[in-house]
């Protein structure tokens, strides 16, 4: 049984700022490491319940934040960038179930940690068949493509609480309560790192006995939506092959499947940003 991990910052043990997540500010060293810390939970979780394999995709920023020298010997390590599945590689080559470790709620949710959906600086929001997701459904889709079940989260309340009204009855564990964008109460390493081992270990557990979640699968066509924060994005992003204008500052690609549909999401957030 394989697991993979993915894992990405904003929802990390005490993180509650963007100077916590930026490779560019003194804080990020203390909170990579944190990071580190709350996978290896997840990694022993994963084993203690059985699994055979895990893997970890690095998925916050350029995807080269985990310590690997401090990484559970037994998993091993996807990083660097540009990556074709980004936070999620690796779902594509055998993988029973998929763990997300340290994500965030979707851009424009209260009460929640740097809440973003993949840019902070040009996606307002994000549609798949009409359906409004983040980083969280738009990464179980493409799981879904793959025929492999999200099994837990950890986050803040309002992360988890998105991926539960999404993804069904899947494990979580709170590591913090946001009660705003960059506030929150904390719990400690330690105990924040024993939630994610049980619900990590829970999770596993599930998989083997049978009673883990369904794969979240949208029935195609896929119809993406985005909508960006600047007119000149959009002008931008709809120069893209079939893409076109939708509402205001939307552009819309049709695709025939959740994997076609993920590359032009990030194609046209790619353009955007030209």
């Amino acid at each position: 049984m394989k697991i993979l991990i993915a894992c990405d910052m904003e929802g990390i043990t005490g993180v509650v700022h963007s100077d916590h997540t930026n490779p560019e500010h003194a804080e990020y060293a203390r909170f990579r490491k944190l990071m580190t810390g709350d996978v290896n939970a997840a990694i022993r979780g994963a084993f203690d319940a059985g699994a055979d394999e895990v893997v970890v995709s690095d998925g916050h920023w350029n995807n080269h934040n985990i310590l690997i020298e401090e990484l559970d010997p037994r998993a091993r390590l996807n990083t660097g960038t540009p990556r074709a599945l980004s936070m999620i590689q690796g779902v594509d080559e055998g993988v029973s179930g998929v763990l997300f470790i340290g994500y965030h709620a979707r851009v424009g949710t209260p009460d929640a940690i740097l809440d973003h959906t993949w840019s902070t600086t040009r996606v307002a929001g994000l549609w798949l068949n009409g359906l409004l997701v983040g980083e969280i459904g738009l990464n179980a889709a493409v799981c879904g493509h793959f025929g492999v079940p999200v099994l837990m989260i950890s986050g803040d309340q309002s992360a988890c609480a998105e991926a539960t009204a999404l993804l069904g009855d899947i494990e979580t564990a709170v590591v913090k309560r946001a009660v705003g964008r960059m506030a929150a109460e904390c719990l400690p390493p330690q105990v924040a790192q024993e939630k994610i081992y049980q619900a990590a270990r829970r999770a596993v557990g599930r998989l083997r006995d049978g009673s883990a979640p369904h794969p979240f699968r949208l029935d195609p066509p896929i119809t993406v939506a985005v909508e960006f924060i600047r007119s000149e994005m959009a002008d931008a992003a709809a120069i893209a092959p079939g893409a076109r204008r939708g509402p205001g500052k939307q552009v819309e690609f049709t695709a025939g499947d959740m994997l076609t549909a993920y590359r032009a999401f990030r194609t046209l957030v790619g353009l955007a940003g030209t």
